[in-house]
């Protein structure tokens, strides 16, 4: 049976960064590589290009020439968008010049939608999200949702599967989804082959939640600074907002206005999220049991954590540590000099 043709947008006007180009790489290897003996034949694959390269090329110094533009986008089975330039996100520069229409008429057309990462502020922009769930990098979904408010932006998922507009989270978050749409067309059995020939797993569990880091930024009042420093290597107390209050010789009100300004969180759910990211570290870089974690990072018993991992990684701590390769840091001193204090 025949799988049909896949698009891939490549944005050649304006260069490629090396993240670019590695979210480019991801669909031309899962569908421009022929699998004769998976599925005869495999998709078509097209790189539909935006421009011929002008003005100053990214970091990399790397532009690409392609054979098919994007009138060619229209006849295409699926349309994938792997990213847009980071100027069009970080800065809001307009997107290539044809490209916002294009998407407009592929979809009327019939093709199936697709974005990985920053691609998804294109398909948004063509309107194409207006009243899905959809995802992208956690470290732009903040943006996304403000500038679309019309999308219902979900910062916790690998990808997101609205029937015939699919979205993924950022870099090998790409790779998840496209083997998410093989899954789809040719059925798990070929999917999970296909994965074994591209040593990843199939299916990861949990969602790029189990990715963000948790811990909030540097607070703005520089005179919560202290208190917050000092509460980072108290975790294993059991804090309260009335103790960081006292220590930062304000009111509970005040201290809660405060911090919410600077950080754009509560109180607890800043002491959680420091917690959890605190778990994280030592479930990454020790090999300590996770009740000892919980006992360290003041979450309480092996359950307590669990829970809470499970709720706000999406992942269990378990599962979190096969995800990660153990390496030594800094935190594994934080460690050591948290137990003494603790065992005082």
């Amino acid at each position: 049976m025949s799988v049909g043709s896949v698009a891939v947008v490549v944005t050649e006007d304006i260069g490629v960064s090396s993240w670019e180009l590695y979210e480019l790489s991801i669909p031309c290897t899962v569908f421009g590589t022929p699998q004769p003996d998976l599925a005869d034949p495999w998709y078509e694959l097209r790189l539909c290009g935006t421009g011929r390269p002008s003005g100053p090329l990214a970091d990399t110094g790397l532009a690409l020439r392609t054979r098919y533009g994007l009138d060619d986008l229209a006849g295409a089975d699926t349309v994938i968008v792997p990213s847009v330039p980071d100027a069009c996100v970080d800065d809001g520069a307009p997107l290539p010049r044809g490209l916002v229409s294009a998407l407009r008429r592929a979809h009327d057309a019939g093709a199936r939608m697709v974005s990985l990462c920053t691609g998804a502020f294109a398909l948004a922009e063509a309107g194409l999200l207006d009243g899905r769930r959809a995802t992208a990098h956690w470290l732009h979904a903040a943006q996304l949702a403000e500038r679309h408010p019309k999308v219902r932006v979900d910062d916790s998922v690998l990808y997101v599967d609205d029937g015939d507009v699919l979205t993924s989270a950022g870099l090998t978050a790409g790779l998840d989804l496209c083997l998410h749409l093989v899954r789809r067309d040719l059925g798990a059995h070929i999917a999970n082959q296909l994965a074994r020939r591209m040593v990843v797993p199939a299916h990861r569990p949990g969602g790029q939640a189990q990715f963000v880091d948790l811990s909030v930024p540097a607070a703005d009042d520089d005179g919560l600074a202290p208190v917050l420093e000092w509460a980072r290597t108290h975790l294993d107390r059991p804090l309260t907002v009335d103790d960081l209050a006292r220590r930062a010789a304000m009111s509970p009100r005040t201290f809660y206005r405060r911090l919410h300004a600077a950080t754009g969180t509560t109180p607890l759910q800043w002491l959680l999220n420091q917690r959890l990211g605190r778990a994280q570290g030592l479930l990454e870089t020790t090999d300590l049991p996770v009740d000892r974690i919980g006992e360290l990072t003041g979450l309480g018993t092996a359950g307590n954590l669990r829970h809470h991992f499970l709720k706000h990684v999406g992942v269990t701590p378990r599962d979190y540590r096969r995800a990660f390769p153990q390496r030594v840091t800094d935190l594994e001193s934080d460690a050591t000099l948290i137990g003494r204090r603790g065992e005082r």
